[in-house]
């Protein structure tokens, strides 16, 4: 029997695998075999083949001759550098969301807030990476600008995977900042909405640096 879900895109086997390396079900290091995949997935090779050099393009895997395709680790250096970058332009966002923002925009987030508070008080943790990376895309999108728009987007799968570390010990702080950010939004404080979001980005610095000094509770998940 074909047990293959030919209806599975490549691009969906990606997502698939990428979400999965942010979430921590692949550990740095960890071999990733075409056939394992595959029969994960439920798909046949020749997707996975082509995720894994998507995912080696990306940063998210890297290989090594005659030995295979192994899970890649974020490393200080770049996780810093992504850090410092989203710094600088997500605090642009918000201040031109301020004004710019459409009602279904500012609606969106707060849907989103809401979602990411619930799912904090419900343990819910797995889900918060998601939510988080796409209340920063309609963030981004709410400035009016595709430029910038796209800019976050490329950045914003690397940019999970750096929450995907801190989020267990920043999870309720995060989503509270998140609802400060559109009240702010909701008044038109471009200034504020600005300041906001650079005090939002230079927490979670912190709580990255802080991972390994003190690190989160067994079982809080990621």
């Amino acid at each position: 029997m074909d047990s293959t879900n030919p209806r599975m895109t490549k691009q969906q086997v990606c997502r698939a695998i990428r979400d999965d390396i942010i979430r921590g079900v692949f550990a740095p290091g960890q071999r990733l075999t075409e056939d394992t995949l595959a029969e994960s997935y439920g798909v046949s090779r020749v997707p996975v083949r082509e995720a894994l050099r998507t995912l080696e393009a990306e940063g998210f895997a890297y290989s090594r001759t005659y030995a295979g395709t192994f899970v890649a680790e974020l490393t200080e250096d770049e996780a810093a550098d992504l850090l410092e970058i989203r710094a600088l332009l997500e605090p642009l966002c918000a201040s031109r969301a301020a004004h710019r923002r459409t009602p279904e925009q500012l609606g969106r987030l707060k849907e989103l807030t809401a979602l990411g508070q619930e799912s904090v008080r419900a343990g819910r943790l797995d889900d918060l990476t998601r939510l988080n990376s796409r209340f920063h895309e309609v963030l981004a999108e709410a400035s009016g600008s595709s430029l910038l728009a796209g800019l976050i987007t490329q950045l914003g799968w690397k940019i999970a995977w750096v929450y995907a570390v801190e989020l267990p010990r920043r999870a309720t702080d995060s989503w509270d900042e998140h609802e400060r950010i559109c009240a702010a939004l909701e008044a038109g404080d471009a200034g504020l909405a600005g300041s906001l979001v650079t005090e939002h980005i230079a927490h979670a610095t912190t709580a990255y640096r802080l991972r390994t000094a003190h690190p989160a509770p067994s079982g809080a998940g990621s």
